[in-house]
């Protein structure tokens, strides 16, 4: 038996992780299940799975989960709580499924107990990248992709020698918007940007995608996961979702994995790597797709690609106040704050205030973090004010 433990149970990635693990891993046992403040679907969980322990990061909903559930196991409660989850002494394996910053603190907390890592949380090593994967190679622990697209770049370098991959090629959907003018795209509203032509995931996870940060977010991942120096990562537009990503080799083969939209796959390759077991997921029906089409990004209408290549290529911390702005100016769209476009303008302004410096440490990046928020919120203040 393994035992996993689910950072983001109740999330997009942890609810298919569940089902996941449910119909095809009869050998792993649950340990904690965490949630930020969802404790209705996450009374629900422990009744249908069974698992050790659970932990909730908001107090407020922590109080209310006690009060109502019948739970015999472990309640911890806060980032403390949601930290010792993951540090749990029997965990095998951590996934870590959270969103934004607050996964960085409990990716370490299981690195330091020698846990291996199934990471669907991009922003972790947006934000600490150095710090963790110098962190993971000391304590030998592995960092297994579950992103669509790193799952297929480890799937496609299996039994190959590191120094024989030329490039990497991350593929994007594009959004919905991916054929939009300028025009168009200063009239699209929250309800717009949610509506993804390819995928299903929460909403943050959705705008990014429209933006194409998600996009930016996954270069910086890849440059750690495979320890690739950025110029050699390139993003194609793919708007069937078909090829998950490509490696290209220096003999001048391609390898591509290809699957239909479905984050299940990923998950459950995570759990059996290097191995592969049978599933019943669905499979490409190769008689009705007509054509696989592939197009260079406009970073020109979607600059948050670009702003994050130039914050990958600043190093630093510059990845991390790209993470804070960007959390920010998100939210702000989504409560209609701001306009779609304004998300890489506060994203812009905040890097062009904020200089990188070398990453120290944890508590420096925290610390970096609140800055950072705390200019990305002057600044969709300013252009509420600008109209």
């Amino acid at each position: 038996m393994r035992t996993l433990t689910i950072l983001g149970s109740t999330g997009s990635i942890g609810r298919q992780a569940l089902e996941v693990v449910a119909a095809y891993h009869p050998e792993v046992r649950l340990g904690f299940l965490t949630t930020n403040a969802n404790v209705e679907l996450l009374a629900e969980q422990v009744e249908r799975y069974r698992p050790y322990g659970v932990a909730i990061c908001s107090e407020d909903a922590y109080q209310a989960f006690r009060e109502r559930s019948r739970f015999e196991g472990p309640i911890l409660c806060g980032a403390e709580g949601i930290a010792a989850a993951a540090a749990w002494e029997e965990n095998d394996v951590v996934l870590s499924a959270l969103v934004g910053f607050a996964g960085v603190a409990p990716t370490i907390a299981a690195i330091e107990r020698g846990t291996a890592i199934a990471l669907a949380n991009k922003e972790t090593l947006v934000v600490a990248g150095e710090l963790i994967t110098a962190r993971a190679q000391e304590r030998n622990v592995p960092l297994l992709a579950v992103d669509s697209e790193h799952s297929a770049v480890l799937q496609c370098i299996v039994g190959e020698s590191p120094h024989t991959i030329e490039r990497i090629i991350l593929t994007a959907s594009g959004g919905p918007f991916r054929s939009y003018s300028p025009e168009q795209l200063e009239q699209v509203t929250p309800a717009d940007a949610l509506r993804h032509p390819t995928w299903s995931m929460g909403a943050k996870i959705t705008i990014d995608s429209a933006t194409l940060m998600n996009k930016g977010f996954e270069v910086i991942e890849a440059r750690w996961l495979f320890d690739v120096p950025p110029e050699r990562i390139g993003v194609v537009i793919h708007p069937q979702s078909i090829v998950h990503s490509l490696v290209e080799f220096c003999d001048g083969s391609v390898k591509a994995q290809l699957g239909v939209p479905d984050m299940r796959l990923p998950i459950h390759y995570a759990l059996t790597y290097p191995q592969r077991r049978p599933t019943a997921l669905p499979r490409i029906d190769w008689e009705q797709l007509r054509s696989l089409d592939f197009e260079q990004p406009d970073t020109v209408r979607f600059p948050c690609l670009r702003l994050a290549l130039d914050a990958l290529a600043s190093g630093g911390t510059a990845p991390a106040s790209l993470n804070a702005a960007n959390e920010v100016a998100v939210a702000a769209f989504l409560q209609r704050q701001i306009r779609f476009l304004d998300i890489a303008r506060v994203v812009e302004r905040t890097l062009a205030t904020i200089l990188p410096s070398p990453m120290t440490s944890l508590d420096a990046l925290a610390e970096l973090d609140r800055h950072a928020r705390f200019e990305a919120q002057r600044i969709v203040r300013q252009l509420q004010q600008e109209g």
